[in-house]
This record gives structure tokens, C-alpha cells and sequence, in this order.
């Protein structure tokens, strides 16, 4: 199922977890996590083996061994293509048998008459080469496509920032058409038709993880021409409604409104499932299906559900085969024992239900905006003041109320299953918790109130002003819960004196708040791009302070000491020498409080008997569904099974007919009788 319209399939626009669940399944990246390994392991998708890596100096020429890291001016990334890598079937790519493009010159009047991907009568396909590479890369710094990362990538990649500068200036007439062909991208080469090389700016080791993204899948230079001719976007025939890709299926069907549907590529090439796992893999069937022949699904059929529970019933009944839980129907699907361990209700498994939990690696947190006078800065007062309301919400509460438990308390900025968190008494926050019997134990709120009175806030009262301290809260929350969840948060802060004021804005007004700082306290989350703790500490990083720099630093906090060893870490491999750096940087903040480390979500998912071969996986940029199995004669018999027509009812209304019938006709039968006499 799917609760929203995707907007965007054009994987150099596309940031979004709905998204990613098609588009990954449609384009392949050089480079992809493998699917049972954990931690997340990168791989070859496209390429024949894992991209070299070599350093220059300032001339451009190879360091020797060793290499010390004050010598290095670029990194290359080399990659080598695989061969007979074939696009889905294309209008884009068919052609005459005079090798001129069918369907490229297309005059307004023809493009009228055109309005699905279907109306073409032919369609071509042709080989993955490595200037597909190049041309996608070329278009992350199209002005006109609005990509999310083209402001990162400019500090990176060499010479994307003077080809965002180039285009824009050849693109400043709304009405000129552009070919990117025509442009050149001094960082990225192409030798051959089956190598590239990628050179970037000095150092940085999380680059190699965004290859494994779509905003580095392959785009033909075919479907930038086919697509920018006029009237066919009128028309929503564009690549945000049909993707163009070289992955395990295509979207054969974009109707959001109802359903998307997805189909075996004709000529996806020949992969197979993986060989190897981790512990307990092979005993839960996860490598029944190694080294055969993948996808394994011919077509996968999503539908849109926006109600919760008719989408409950119809995984009860066995037409969806895996379904989340909702609040509504969590007591009835799950159970847990004496001893707390979690399991599927009876009911459950009865019809062979299973369950399947993975903390997520994602952080919400509740920030402080450190720019603000009363709440933020660097002095000890305001340090005081945050810590006692880190201590009085008490996020264990607001999970097993709003979440039905689904989620652990955070602890620090990095969540579980990335390198750096650390579990149990090491990584414990003692700013906030006691570790007591192996268990974080928060401080109680006697405490909190002692932190506000050496801040001078005794009893809630500002020792400066003589007045009640007021806080400001700016909502976004929309839907049911959201009162219940604003009125347990103004509880909390009632625990420890303090007024909590709700304002309620709309997204866009909130977004203008954060970027000129005139938030106060504010909800707000992260899930990683990648797994790197990189990926999370860059969010307390000054130089990504959101007024300042307009960065991903929410908080806008600036700690000398925090910054200095955030350089240090981002560039070293995982190892003890950087476990204990990243240590000393979570340490600072769980001191100086910037946020109070909310919760990392938990999720569940119930799977059918007939569905094989699931792993939570969590990393959504890699494509997953080839790997998943369906035993359609289980499906068929089950369904079969459990939606039995149910016939009383009927049985019941015909007798009752019957019964209201036959005396009214015995009665028409007597009185006919005595008008006869």
C-alpha cells in the first residue's frame, strides 16, 4: 500500500522515503547495500567491483604510500561498468531503420493527441554506458531541476559549481532549450564507454555512500530530449510520472489516485540472491533461494489506502501480504508475555502471521534554538535551564503512550546500528539519566528543580524579572493526536514550573521561523542517508548552523570543541580511535543540551506465511523487492480459506420472507373462500 502520491520519480529531484520505494526498485546507482548483511555493507550494483580510489595533489598527480592527509588536494573515484546492461523498453529509444529516433522531433499538434507513455507505438532500448553516469551528475547541477543536493555536491565534486554557474546563465531564457551534451564537467571523465572517473575536492570518505543513491543512478541523454518536448509534460508525460531506468522492474501503471504497478524489466540481466548472510539467517530461510535467479516477483501492485483500518481488513483477509500496525488495531496483533518479550496475538498466528522489529536509524529530538535569549546561548544559566527540561519530558512515557512502545529513548545524537552508538552504561547521558541495574534510570524531577534554581528559575519564577517563565512551542502537529500529544507536553513542563505556550502555525510558516530564528522550542527529525555517524553529528556542526549558513543545524549550535573534533572525525575510517572521538563529541552535547534526544522510532511489520524472504531493511535507496518471494498457492488457498461467502444471513431473510408469506397467503386463501360461500 501507499498513503501519498509520489511527486517526484526523477531521481536527481527525488528526496523522500515514498518515493524511494519506487524509484529504487526502477533505477540501480554504480553502488548498493547488500541485502542480508548487517551493518550495512556497500556492494557493486552496476559496476564490476568497488570503485578504486586514488589521491592527487595539488597538481593532480597520484600520492605514493603512505599518503598523509595534508598532501591530499582530490580524491578519484575510478568505476568500471559492467557489460550488456540493457534500459527498460522506452519510447525515448526507438528507432527507424534508418537509425533516426522516432519519437524526438514531436510538433506540438502530435504531442496534443498523446496522453500516456502507452499512446507510443514503438519503444527501443540500448546498452547502460558511462556517460549515462555523467549526464545525471551533469543534471544535479541543472538550475532548472532544482536538485536537493546540488549546493552539497557543488563543495565537492570538481567543477559542478562552474557548471551550476554556466547553465544558469544558458538557461536565464526560460524558453531555451538546453542539451547538457553540449556542456562540459571538468571533474568527471570517461575514458571508454565502460569507465568513469569521479574527482572531488580534497577528502571525504561519506562520499562513496552517496553513489549508492538515486541521485547517482544513470540517466540516457534519450530521456532528456523525449521528455523536454513541448506539450508532452502537459500531458503528465515527464519523468516524474514515467521513470526510465535499467533496475529489476518498471512502472507500468502511474495511476496515484488508486494504484502503481510495477513490472518485471524484459531485459533486466541475470542476478541472483545473495549466498551469504548473517547468524540466524540461514535458520529463518533467508538463504533458501541463494544464487537463484532474481526478481522473483513478475508484478507488484500497490494500492492507495488512506484509512488505516479498511487497509487492516484487507491484510486480515490476505489481500495485502504485509501490512504495519496502527494504533487501532496494535492491541489485537500484538501481545506480550511475562517476562515483556514481544509477539503476534493467538489470533495471529493462527493464520501464520509473523513479526518483524527493527529499531530505525533515525532520531527525533525536541531542539532548542541556541540563538534565542532566553533558552539558547552558551552561558550556564540557559545550559541549566535546558537540561531540567530534558529531564522533566519524559519521552519513555510519551513512547508507550503515543507509540505503543514502538521506540527506545534516545541517549545521544547517533541512533542504534550506526557506528559510534554506543549501548548500555557507556553510552548513557548522565545529564539526564542514573544508570542503575543495567538500565537507564531518569533523574527524578526533584533534581530538574534543583538545576532551575541554580538558574535562577525557583518555582518556575524568573529571578531576574520576578515573573513566571513562559516558553514557546511552534506546532505543526496535524490530525487526532496531535492535541493529546501538545497537552503532554505542556504537562511536562508544568512538572517543573514552567509555562508552555502553543503556537500553532502551517509548515511554510514554521520553515520561515527556523531559517530567521524566531523559533523557540520545536519538534524536528532526522533519518540517515547513509550509515555513517557523520550523517547525524553534522546536524550539531556550526558551519551547518540553518540562520547562519542555511544549513541541516536546526539547533544553530556552536560549540569551538564540538566543530574541531567533527573535522577530526569525518574523515577517519571506522576504528577505537574514532569510537573515542565521536565519545568526546556526544559527551559535549549531552552537556550543553542543545536538544533533548526525544526517541528512535521502532518498527514493525507483520508478514504473511506466503511472503518469503523478508529482512527489515532500512536503508531505502537500495532496491528490494527483487529479492522478496510470493507463494501463490499458500496466497490463493488462505484467501480462499478465510473470505468464505457467508450464507446465514441470506438463509435467515428467506426464511423470515417465507414465514411473513405463507400466512398471508393462507389468509387471502381463507377470505376468497368465504366471498365464494
Amino acid at each position: 500500500m501507499f498513503t501519498e502520491r509520489p511527486k517526484f520519480l526523477d531521481p536527481v529531484r527525488s528526496y523522500s522515503e515514498s518515493e524511494y520505494r519506487f524509484l529504487a526498485q526502477i533505477y540501480e546507482s554504480p553502488l548498493q547495500y547488500h541485502y542480508l548483511h548487517r551493518p550495512y555493507t556497500l556492494q557493486p550494483q552496476t559496476l564490476t567491483q568497488m570503485p578504486d580510489i586514488v589521491y592527487l595533489d595539488k597538481n593532480g598527480q597520484e600520492l605514493n604510500e603512505p599518503v598523509q592527509p595534508e598532501d591530499i588536494a582530490f580524491t578519484e573515484y575510478r568505476f568500471s561498468l559492467q557489460n550488456g546492461i540493457k534500459y527498460q523498453p522506452h519510447p525515448a529509444f526507438a528507432k527507424s531503420n534508418t537509425g533516426q529516433h522516432y519519437y524526438h522531433q514531436l510538433t506540438r499538434k502530435e504531442t496534443s493527441r498523446l496522453k500516456t507513455l502507452n499512446h507510443f507505438e514503438y519503444t527501443g532500448t540500448r546498452e547502460l554506458v558511462a556517460n549515462d553516469y555523467i549526464h545525471q551528475i551533469k543534471r544535479i547541477a541543472d538550475p532548472r531541476l532544482h536538485s536537493p543536493i546540488n549546493g552539497l555536491m557543488q563543495n565537492y565534486i570538481v567543477g559542478l559549481k562552474e557548471l551550476n554557474t554556466e547553465l544558469q546563465k544558458a538557461t536565464a531564457n526560460s524558453q531555451t532549450s538546453v542539451d547538457l551534451r553540449d556542456f562540459t564537467l571538468s571533474g568527471v571523465t570517461s575514458p571508454n564507454d565502460h569507465q568513469f572517473n569521479i574527482r572531488i575536492y580534497g577528502q571525504y570518505p561519506q562520499f562513496i555512500y552517496w553513489l549508492a543513491m538515486p541521485f547517482f543512478a544513470p540517466m540516457p541523454w534519450e530521456a532528456d530530449i523525449f521528455y523536454a518536448q513541448p506539450g508532452l509534460a502537459e500531458n503528465n508525460i515527464s519523468l516524474n510520472w514515467y521513470p526510465v531506468g535499467t533496475g529489476a522492474y518498471m512502472l507500468s501503471e502511474n495511476n496515484p489516485n488508486l494504484r502503481m504497478v510495477l513490472e518485471k524489466n524484459p531485459n533486466f540481466r541475470g542476478q541472483t540472491y545473495p549466498s551469504t548472510g548473517d547468524i540466524g539467517d540461514k535458520e529463518n530461510g533467508l538463504l533458501d533461494d541463494a544464487g537463484k535467479t532474481i526478481p522473483f516477483i513478475d508484478k507488484a501492485v500497490y494500492i492507495l489506502e488512506k484509512e488505516s483500518i479498511p487497509y487492516w481488513n484487507k491484510f486480515l483477509q490476505g489481500y495485502f501480504d504485509s501490512s504495519g500496525i496502527s494504533s487501532d488495531s496494535f492491541d489485537s496483533a500484538i501481545s506480550f508475555s511475562s517476562s515483556g518479550n514481544i509477539g503476534v496475538s493467538n489470533e495471529m498466528k493462527e493464520k501464520g502471521v509473523t513479526l518483524e522489529t527493527v529499531v530505525n536509524t533515525s532520531l527525533f529530538y525536541l531542539g532548542f534554538n541556541m540563538l534565542d535569549p532566553v533558552i539558547g546561548g552558551t552561558s550556564e544559566r540557559a545550559r541549566l535551564l535546558r537540561q531540567a527540561i530534558s529531564i522533566a519530558v519524559d519521552y519513555e512515557e510519551y513512547i508507550s503512550i503515543f507509540l505503543n512502545g514502538r521506540g527506545i529513548a534516545g541517549q545521544g545524537p547517533i541512533p542504534p546500528g550506526i557506528f559510534g552508538y554506543q549501548e548500555g552504561a557507556a553510552g548513557v547521558n548522565s545529564t539526564v539519566y542514573d544508570w542503575q541495574n543495567n538500565n537507564y534510570q531518569r533523574k527524578p524531577i526533584k533534581y530538574a528543580k534543583s538545576l532551575l534554581e541554580k538558574a535562577n528559575y525557583k518555582n518556575g519564577i524568573d529571578g531576574l524579572t520576578s515573573k513566571p517563565l513562559s516558553l514557546f512551542y511552534e506546532s505543526i502537529d496535524q490530525g487526532p493526536d496531535s492535541k493529546a500529544r501538545l497537552n503532554w507536553l505542556r504537562k511536562q513542563l508544568e512538572k517543573i514550573d514552567i509555562q508552555l505556550i502553543i503556537r500553532s502555525t502551517d509548515y511554510n510558516r514554521f520553515q520561515e521561523k527556523m531559517s530567521t530564528g524566531r523559533a523557540q522550542l520545536f519538534n524536528w527529525g532526522w533519518n540517515a542517508d547513509y550509515p555513517d555517524p557523520e550523517n547525524f553529528l553534522f546536524l550539531l556542526y556550526s558551519p551547518q548552523g540553518k540562520v547562519k549558513h542555511k544549513g541541516e543545524n536546526a539547533a544553530n549550535y556552536a560549540n569551538p570543541e564540538f566543530d574541531r573534533l567533527f573535522d577530526q572525525m569525518k574523515n577517519m575510517p571506522n576504528s577505537p580511535e574514532r569510537q573515542k572521538t565521536i565519545d568526546k563529541m556526544v559527551k559535549i552535547v549531552q552537556h550543553d543540551a542543545p536538544w533533548i534526544f526525544a526517541f528512535h522510532p521502532k518498527s514493525f511489520s507483520l508478514q504473511h506465511a506466503w511472503y518469503k524472504n523478508t529482512k527489515p531493511f532500512i536503508m531505502g535507496n537500495t532496491g528490494t523487492l527483487r529479492y522478496k518471494r510470493i507463494d501463490a498457492p499458500l496466497r490463493n488457498q488462505k484467501r480462499e480459506q478465510w473470505n468464505q461467502p457467508i450464507t446465514w444471513p441470506i438463509i435467515f431473510i428467506l426464511a423470515l420472507l417465507i414465514g411473513l408469506i405463507i400466512p398471508a397467503v393462507l389468509a387471502y386463501k381463507k377470505h376468497e373462500r368465504k366471498r365464494v360461500l
